[in-house]
């Protein structure tokens, strides 16, 4: 099973969008351009570890935030409703509510701050997946990043067409991003085309933000394109994007 003993732990403390100051652990390992990978539900599975090591093997700093679920522990039917249980009454994260950011969005922008201001040049990636998988939209209201990556995002849970359609952002982070996007900095999308998790956001993406939105799909049911459902194809158009938007290379 893949481990974390070769990774550097710590720790960031930082306040959430609305005020709360949140301490979570992190993992660090590489050298190069930084990125933020956000594990999926359950938590930090030994797939989300080995693809970090792929992005680390790529030539970055990479650094995991461990959000919730214990680090390490193999995906399972039962590991994924004990963390539903837990993250459903925690207030850093919205679940249902549409039109809305995650509160946690302010800590991983912090986060990702500080990794730019160490490491410099033009930004840092950060990839979300699954109920995360929005998450990197919501980083990119801050300049620090520069590459983010959307692979299968699964919130607000997709209990209706309305909510299945949301991108998990606030109005006002929205016309950011959309800014953003104007001025050249692209958004790459994994997932399934029948994955009912992802409902209809590749769509609403597409709407907003054009061409700036790299749609990458694969035909199926599956989920995670880069960790349990694995795609190699999708791996090697994420750590390209990564080389592309971090370093300059075509």
């Amino acid at each position: 099973m893949t481990s974390l003993e070769t990774w550097t732990p710590g720790e960031h403390t930082a306040d959430d969008l609305d005020g709360r100051q949140l301490t979570f652990p992190t993992y660090r390992k590489g050298e190069g351009p930084g990125v933020v990978v956000i594990h999926e539900m359950p938590g930090m599975i030994p797939e989300v570890i080995e693809f970090g090591e792929e992005v680390v093997a790529a030539g970055h700093t990479v650094v995991m935030p461990n959000l919730f679920g214990r680090p390490g522990q193999p995906m399972s039917v039962g590991a994924t409703v004990r963390t539903a249980v837990q993250v459903c009454v925690r207030r850093e994260f919205t679940k249902l509510a549409t039109g809305q950011t995650s509160p946690v969005a302010g800590w991983l922008r912090s986060l990702a701050g500080e990794l730019h201001a160490e490491l410099g040049g033009p930004g840092v990636g950060a990839l979300g997946m699954c109920f995360t998988g929005g998450f990197a939209l919501a980083m990119m209201v801050d300049e620090s990043i520069a590459a983010p990556v959307l692979c299968q995002p699964s919130t607000p849970f997709p209990v209706g067409r309305r909510r299945a359609a949301d991108l998990n952002l606030s109005p006002a982070d929205l016309e950011v991003v959309r800014e953003r996007t104007a001025r050249g900095c692209q958004v790459l999308g994994l997932q399934y085309r029948d994955d009912p998790a992802t409902g209809g956001r590749f769509d609403t993406l597409t709407g907003e933000l054009g061409e700036s939105f790299i749609r990458v799909e694969f035909e199926g049911r599956g989920h995670g394109t880069v960790t349990t459902h694995r795609q190699q194809e999708g791996v090697d158009r994420v750590l390209a994007f990564f080389d592309a938007r971090l370093r300059g290379v075509a």
